[in-house]
Parts: C-alpha cells; sequence; structure tokens
C-alpha cells in the first residue's frame, strides 16, 4: 500500500508598497530548495493566467482619466483572482507536498479594501469563504518598514510611475499599515512580525528563525 503524501506548506508575505515581499518570498524560496523541498514562488493578484488578466485590470483600469474602480468592485476582483488561483495553483501544489510562497493573499485585501478601503473586515472575509473556501497560511509573514526607507524603494523601483493602488496617498498607505497591525496583533499564531528596514541577508535570517519550527516539522 502507498504512503500518503504529506502535504506541503503555505507561506504568504504581506506588508505595504515596497516593505520588501517579493525580494524575501525569493530568498526564502531558494532556501527551501537548498534543503530539498520542491518551492512554488506566486504572487496576487495572479499567479494564473486568469488571475494575472485581472491583475491587469486592477493596476490598470481601463479607460483614459478612469480614476480606478470602486472599492466594491475592487474587492470583488480581488476575490475573483483568489479563487481561481487557490483552486488551480495553491492548492494542488500544497496537497502534492510542495511549499507555496506567496507575495501577498487575503490579508492584503483585509489592509487595504477591508481597512484603507472602508469596506470592513466581515465583508472580505465573507467573499473569501465563499471564493477560497477561507484557505488560511500556515504562516503570514508580516514586514514592516520604516517610511523612509519604503520611500526609498519605491523611488528605485517605480520612478515616477505608480500603479493605481500603489499610487494612491499616503494617509491610504498609513490606514493600510495600520490595519495590517491590527490584524496581526488579533492572530499571533497566524503572524510572524519582522523589520523588514534591516538588510535584505538580516530580513531573510530572521524570516527563516520564524520558519524554523514549520521547516523543521514541529508544527502541526
Amino acid at each position: 500500500m502507498s504512503e500518503t503524501k504529506k502535504r506541503g506548506r503555505f507561506i504568504a508575505f504581506e506588508g505595504g508598497e515596497g516593505a520588501g515581499k517579493s525580494t524575501q518570498a525569493k530568498l526564502l524560496a531558494d532556501a527551501l530548495r537548498s534543503r530539498g523541498f520542491t518551492v512554488d514562488v506566486t504572487r496576487e493578484p495572479g499567479g494564473t493566467p486568469g488571475a494575472e488578466a485581472i491583475r491587469k485590470l486592477l493596476l490598470h483600469p481601463p479607460g483614459e482619466g478612469d480614476a480606478g474602480w470602486g472599492a466594491k468592485a475592487e474587492a470583488l476582483l480581488f476575490a475573483a483572482a483568489r479563487a481561481d488561483h487557490v483552486e488551480r495553483r495553491i492548492l494542488p501544489a500544497v496537497e502534492a507536498g510542495n511549499w507555496v510562497v506567496c507575495d501577498r493573499f487575503v490579508d492584503s485585501s483585509r489592509a487595504y479594501q477591508g481597512g484603507a478601503g472602508g469596506l470592513g473586515d466581515q465583508a472580505i472575509v465573507a467573499l473569501h469563504d465563499f471564493g477560497s473556501d477561507g484557505l488560511r497560511p500556515d504562516l503570514t509573514i508580516l514586514l514592516q518598514a520604516d517610511p523612509d526607507k519604503v520611500a526609498e524603494r519605491l523611488a528605485i523601483r517605480d520612478g515616477t510611475e505608480a500603479d493605481a493602488i500603489g499610487g494612491r496617498s499616503a494617509e491610504y498607505h498609513r490606514q493600510v499599515a495600520k490595519r495590517f497591525v491590527a490584524l496581526a496583533e488579533a492572530d499571533p499564531t497566524g503572524f510572524a512580525v519582522i523589520d523588514g528596514s534591516a538588510d535584505e541577508d538580516t530580513v531573510h535570517r530572521k524570516v527563516l528563525e520564524a520558519l524554523e519550527p514549520l521547516v523543521a516539522g514541529k508544527a502541526s
């Protein structure tokens, strides 16, 4: 009789613009692969052909001079992209025994659309429960960075061209950051909060420390 395949792990990186999520996701994937794990690195919105198409709509809304999507439409688009991503990529990989490392997941919707966008947490969670069966990461790593450091990173990354969400007001992004902190404080076992202002090697080391129980198989 064949042995049942052990379930993989699902890790999400969260944080505001320029916190270093993409860099740390790639570094983590490389570290896990060096320890013999099969790793799938993905992102939200995106990760599947359908979700990537929705990403383009979200970050670059159609229509010349368009102010962007309304809060409800934006939340629905994110939820639709996530549902496809979970069904077609995340769950199959995890069920095959692989690790999935994702740049953003549902807590971004809770912080951006639910918090700064004013829709409230209940609406976002309800959409997630319906579209993605309430899937949660095994661990969410929240990267927090000094505003000056973030501004420096964004200037390098984006120049003068920001997308529809990244280009929103400083107050909007302050509300996003505030909401992320509240989410982490409400779920201390589900989140690892790490200072993302340090150099990438230091942050990477902290990420590995936070993940060691999962890597060693000590967590259920």
